[in-house]
């Protein structure tokens, strides 16, 4: 697992088709419509340097823009395709790699996504080079890795607080609590039944539920609501989609429930919102749908 996959103007590749004992790369990178598919064995970390990138993944689907990182674990075989001027960098971590950077930090990685700065995004990319100009050896990711990491530096209190009487059983569940929260990201387009998470991290309803409230301040199903009302606004603020459709799109029924729900939680009907929002500045506009997570999972 030492070469360089580089996937461009409208390329596409899938690791899956190479041989179970061929060769994988770990500096993995897409732009300008390309398209790469990660395999099941192999932890990826992605990262938006420039455009845009629809993700497809088991956990969803989701929207990575311009200094956003995402990170999916080994099953979620991952689907990465550049918009027209994108380049979106990664790197592909089997279980050896994985240890190294235990090894190293005494750290783990799990599912998520964020935001880098500026420097971090620089910092990214100049490892990222380093890595793959260098060859082959366990050695040469180190300074990736640890970036990488520094990257999920605001998990640490996470699973700090998370239910455990070890270090490896707080990482196991708020790793299973992060794929949760992915998945409900990455499905902000429906209603996620419980039932589907607990199957998802193998744990019961009640003990997720339980989990998910004391981690994250929220109940599973109030975040999912949430998430479907912020797509509604964007759909609302980026698409001539008519309301009733927007209400379809983020998972109502109809579009009574979605009026008293988005006027509830943004103070404004959806069509005043619009309105309001086209009349703004970006930016302003932008700031109008209330606190946002760095990766949106608006499918359009």
């Amino acid at each position: 697992m030492r070469q360089v996959a580089w996937v461009d103007r409208g390329q596409s590749v899938s690791f899956e088709k190479q041989p179970e004992d061929g060769p994988r790369p770990n500096c993995v990178g897409v732009a300008r419509l390309g398209s790469l598919q990660t395999s099941g064995t192999v932890f990826t970390v992605w990262m938006q340097l420039r455009g845009s990138a629809w993700v497809e993944s088991k956990e969803g689907r989701f929207r990575l823009r311009q200094r956003e990182w995402i990170a999916f674990e080994k099953e979620s075989r991952p689907l990465i395709q550049a918009s027209r001027d994108g380049l979106c960098i990664g790197v592909a971590l089997d279980a050896e790699a994985l240890r190294t950077l235990g090894d190293l930090a005494d750290s783990a990685l799990y599912a998520g996504h964020g935001l880098m700065s500026r420097t971090e995004a620089r910092t990214a990319l100049h490892l990222w080079r380093e890595a793959q100009a260098r060859g082959p050896g366990s050695h040469v990711l180190r300074p990736l890795l640890l970036h990488v990491a520094s990257l999920q530096r605001a998990f640490s209190d996470g699973v700090q607080r998370c239910p455990g009487r070890s270090r490896i059983r707080k990482r196991q569940v708020f790793g299973r609590m992060q794929r949760a929260r992915m998945y409900l990201e990455g499905n902000s387009h429906r209603v996620v039944r419980i039932g589907e998470l607990a199957e998802l991290t193998n744990f019961s309803s009640w003990y997720l539920s339980k989990t998910f409230q004391s981690l994250y301040e929220e109940s599973p199903q109030s975040l999912s609501a949430r998430l479907r009302l912020e797509r509604a606004a964007m759909l609302l603020r980026d698409t001539d989609m008519m309301i009733g459709e927007v209400a379809s799109a983020s998972g109502f029924d109809n579009c009574c429930s979605f009026a008293r729900a988005f006027r509830a939680r943004f103070g404004v009907s959806a069509s005043g919102y619009r309105e309001t929002a086209v009349s703004l500045p970006p930016k302003t506009a932008k700031s109008a749908t209330g606190s946002r997570k760095p990766i949106t999972s608006v499918q359009t």
